[in-house]
């Protein structure tokens, strides 16, 4: 399973892509997120169905209060190795 999805709310300046990253690490994922111009956050992850469901939880309980809303992008389809912050 594949998904990319935009963070709104107060998720810049927070920390937000270094503790994704950190989740990761606890999870069988492969992926990457970045900031983007207008203040939102990108990310793009995948894994089986469950740990990608699993992580996204995880990232969701971490910054409660800081995500407004989130919107849904066609994954794409290029090769994804490890999970890692572009700039």
């Amino acid at each position: 399973m594949r998904r990319r999805l935009v963070y709104h709310g107060r998720v810049q300046g927070v920390g937000f892509r270094y503790t994704t990253r950190s989740i990761a690490r606890r999870h069988p994922v492969f992926g990457w997120v970045k900031n983007l111009p207008a203040g939102t956050v990108e990310l793009l992850v995948e894994a089986e169905a469950a740990e990608v469901a699993g992580f996204l939880d995880e990232l969701a309980e971490k910054f409660e209060g800081h995500i407004s809303s989130t919107d849904e992008l066609p994954p794409g389809d290029e090769p994804l190795s490890d999970f890692s912050i572009r700039y």
